[in-house]
């Protein structure tokens, strides 16, 4: 059963006060427009922002130097990138699946290696990368057979692999039909993960642990435990893969002390291309690696991956004179935890509404009559009374599609509503509870089921499906009524010491600007502000 209460009149479009900060890049590194409060939880700066300022002499250089010595630079990395790619083949070539699965030790192992190594080096001098200072001592095979570096914060850092002396790595299975990329795979050995098996994270662990307990027979494996790129500004929450198998690991410190910082790639900040054109407009980039000593792991940490990665992680972050945090990437959404959900780090309603207002559309206009029901992309847009007919694909992003790439109406009802701004958190999470209620089984009373709970929190709070469902058992939705009753939905979300701040500031939109009123393409009055 599903209650719906009928829209007000309007809905009042929010504009954020803040300074715009550079694109994001979206899913498949796309770039798109936004801002950010560059925040986490505790007030530092947000490691998945990078705020790139140039003043305008610098402007003037890059572009000076970007015009000739960028090209050029990439042009030639380029040619010697391909050249790898005989000397990677030569490794294996004419060798069987078998012989591939233990190291390789012959003279064309070798040869290569060492082909492969110095056109890698002479790669990263050509992208200006003139200068690798190198702190510490590296530990042998046997003192750490696996090495975990951090932060991870460009694409670049693969050059930390020169002063490893070119340790396997970990990759997607996708990428060994990647051109060159897929034979420098092939040549490293690498342990490759498929998205779409799920059997392969455990062939995963089984392997890493295969190799790391070999007693060196095995090259070292490195890690990047952040797992996605952030700003150096913190170190993201590590994950466990690199500390399941229970080893000795060697931590190693990446910096890249440069006047400007023009190699980070983070969730928000310069694109791809930007950051490579900066980069190689650059008469020189210096990169620096420390190799701490390496890090015994406890009787408990070698039983428990999550304490050893946090305590790692942590011993990192006070090397680096950096906090250690709880931020992750989840899919494309950049998450911190609080208590046990993990929650987006910026109210999703809050990027909802700057991308209704980048497709020009206006509220005010009713919407359509009932309860359930799906939409497409298509009758989003008819919905909305949107002008241009490619806004509904950015807007669908905000909300939970199934295969056929439908969304929940009443996820996109709750969303509107919640725009509107007029109501109270109270209000909002009642309309929510009878959106998403059905009828208690036996007992004809209205109760919020798993699926419903989860969807809610996804869509507020950016919360991922496994952890509503966690929470909503430890709630009480495991009992025979098979769902939560609204008081103790709103003793959740309103009364919870943990969780009741969260809905009070994600449902608070900012201060709207003073608009005027003009005429809209769609028949119904806009209003517009200077950042439009």
């Amino acid at each position: 059963m599903s209650v719906w209460s009928p829209p007000r009149p309007s809905l009042r479009p929010w504009l954020r006060r803040q300074p715009q900060l550079p694109a994001r890049r979206g899913r498949g590194g796309a770039a798109m427009e936004g801002g950010s409060r560059g925040l986490d939880e505790g007030g530092a700066p947000s490691p998945f922002v990078h705020e790139l300022r140039l003043t305008g002499a610098q402007r003037a250089k890059f572009y000076l130097l970007g015009t000739v010595l960028a090209p050029l630079r990439v042009a030639l990395a380029f040619v010697v990138l391909f050249l790898m790619w005989p000397f990677a083949l030569l490794q294996v070539l004419h060798r069987s699946g078998e012989e591939l699965k233990e190291p390789l030790t012959d003279w064309r192992s070798s040869f290569s290696h060492s082909s492969v190594y110095l056109l890698s080096r002479l790669m990263f001098f050509l992208l200006g990368f003139m200068r690798i200072r190198v702190r510490g001592q590296r530990a042998s095979r046997l003192e750490a057979p696996i090495l975990v570096a951090a932060p991870h914060s460009t694409f670049f850092d693969p050059i930390i692999l020169l002063p490893c002396d070119l340790p396997m790595v970990v990759s997607r299975t996708e990428n060994l039909h990647v051109p060159v990329i897929g034979a420098l795979l092939r040549f490293n050995q690498a342990i490759l993960v498929s998205r779409h098996d799920p059997a392969s994270r455990k062939k995963v662990v089984e392997e890493v642990k295969r190799r790391a307990t070999s007693q060196g027979k095995w090259p070292q494996v490195l890690f990047f435990p952040e797992g996605t790129c952030s700003n150096k500004k913190a170190l993201l929450k590590f994950k466990p893969g690199a500390f399941i198998a229970g080893v000795p690991i060697q931590p190693i410190l990446v910096r890249y002390p440069n006047s400007l910082d023009s190699t980070t790639w983070a969730w928000q900040g310069p694109g791809v291309l930007k950051v490579i054109w900066l980069t190689a407009s650059q008469l020189c980039t210096t990169v620096e690696v420390e190799f701490l000593p390496v890090y015994q792991p406890s009787a408990e940490e070698s039983v428990n991956p999550t304490l050893y990665a946090s305590n790692v992680q942590r011993a990192m972050a006070r090397a680096l004179g950096v906090p250690a945090t709880e931020c992750e990437l989840v899919g494309t959404l950049p998450v911190r935890a609080v208590g046990r959900l993990r929650v987006a780090l910026e109210p999703r309603l809050w990027e909802l509404e700057r991308a209704l207002r980048r497709a020009r559309w206006v509220a005010g206009g009713p919407l359509p009559d009932g309860g359930a029901g799906t939409l497409g992309c298509q009758e989003l847009a008819h919905w909305l009374g949107l002008p241009h007919p490619e806004a509904p694909e950015e807007l669908c992003a905000y909300f939970q599609q199934d295969m056929g790439g439908a969304m929940d109406a009443r996820a996109v009802r709750l969303a509107l509503q919640a725009l509107e701004g007029g109501h109270s958190p109270e209000e909002l999470t009642r309309l929510a509870f009878e959106l998403f209620c059905e009828v208690g089984a036996g007992q004809g009373v209205p109760c919020l089921p798993r699926e419903g709970f989860c969807a809610i929190l996804r869509l507020l709070l950016g919360t991922p499906w496994a952890d509503g469902a966690e929470l909503f058992a430890a709630l009480g939705g495991a009992e025979p009524h098979h769902g939560l009753s609204i008081g103790q939905f709103q003793d959740f979300a309103l009364r919870h010491p943990d969780y009741a701040p969260l809905f009070s500031t994600y449902l608070c939109l900012p201060v709207p600007a003073h608009r005027a009123p003009t005429p809209h393409a769609n028949g119904l009055p806009h209003t517009k502000s200077k950042a439009d």
